[in-house]
């Protein structure tokens, strides 16, 4: 098969989740602007399908931390408006798991209470949720460590522990916003191998956020390049999955890493 059936470059905006009407994740024609500023985010639509893995990669200022919050619940589009499974978000809620690019563990508590926070809240956490949390530990190569403190930990497992915390409600759909961006790359690419193996075997629907090039290639499905609030580029991630690190060394990733960084250089800078 030619290397560049794997390359797929649509027209901004374009992005479909099968049928009408089957997209797990609906932004349509959102727009969010802060008072007297030009619009963060103008006029977006995505579409992400159930079960799939999708990246806004850009630079700093174009959007993409807005869009993932406009995507939360965490803010209200001021036009346009976001659907998942066919219902407008109008705030965070159970349905969603959330990771940040600090892990944001509470230092006194050990892992596990770290872990059942987000159960902790709501009720007081069950056996069934202990058990829940502990393999979700055991999934990500933490097995035996619940009884450790956040100090005791590297930041590859601290970072682990921020994504069992996301994961411990079984969300629907799970928000990054450059979890891994202070990871050293050998940590980084374990954690992103976690990440994708993890949501394959739950179905968790995921939207990315990255300035990493790679890192949108390697984890995504389908990839939007951002620039100045608008959906710039649209490129679909045609590799195989599972996905392996020695797919970074094959034609095809790179040749998706050329178009990727090609349109992001023709789309220009971020927003005002």
């Amino acid at each position: 098969m030619p290397t560049d059936t794997f390359l797929h470059a649509l027209p901004a905006g374009a992005a479909e989740a099968g049928p009408a009407g089957a997209a797990f994740l609906d932004i349509d024609d959102a727009v969010f602007a802060y008072p007297g500023r030009p619009p963060v985010v103008d006029g977006v639509r995505w579409r992400v399908g159930a079960g799939e893995v999708h990246c806004l990669v850009g630079r700093s200022g174009c959007g993409k931390t807005t869009l993932l919050q406009l995507a939360a619940g965490l803010l209200r589009p001021q036009a346009g408006c976001v659907r998942m499974q066919g219902r407008e978000v109008l705030a965070p809620g159970p349905q969603l798991g959330f990771m940040f690019q600090a892990p944001t563990l509470l230092d006194w508590q050990p892992v596990t209470d770290n872990v059942l926070l987000p159960v902790s809240l709501q009720r007081r956490p069950t056996a069934a949720d202990h058990a829940r949390a502990q393999g979700l530990l055991a999934q990500l190569g933490l097995a035996g460590q619940g009884q450790r403190h956040p100090r005791q930990l590297s930041g590859g497992q601290q970072s682990r522990v921020a994504l069992a915390r996301a994961l411990i409600l079984e969300p629907a759909l799970l928000l990054l916003d450059e979890p891994f961006a202070a990871l050293d790359a050998i940590t980084r690419a374990e954690l992103q191998d976690d990440l994708l193996r993890t949501c394959r075997q739950r179905g968790t629907t995921v939207l990315f956020v990255t300035h990493d090039i790679t890192e949108a290639v390697y984890l995504g499905d389908r990839i939007a390049v951002m620039a100045a609030g608008r959906v710039a580029g649209d490129i679909a991630v045609d590799l195989p999955i599972p996905r392996t690190q020695s797919l970074r060394h094959d034609v095809p990733f790179n040749r998706l890493c050329a178009l990727v960084q090609a349109s992001m250089l023709a789309a220009g800078g971020g927003a005002a």
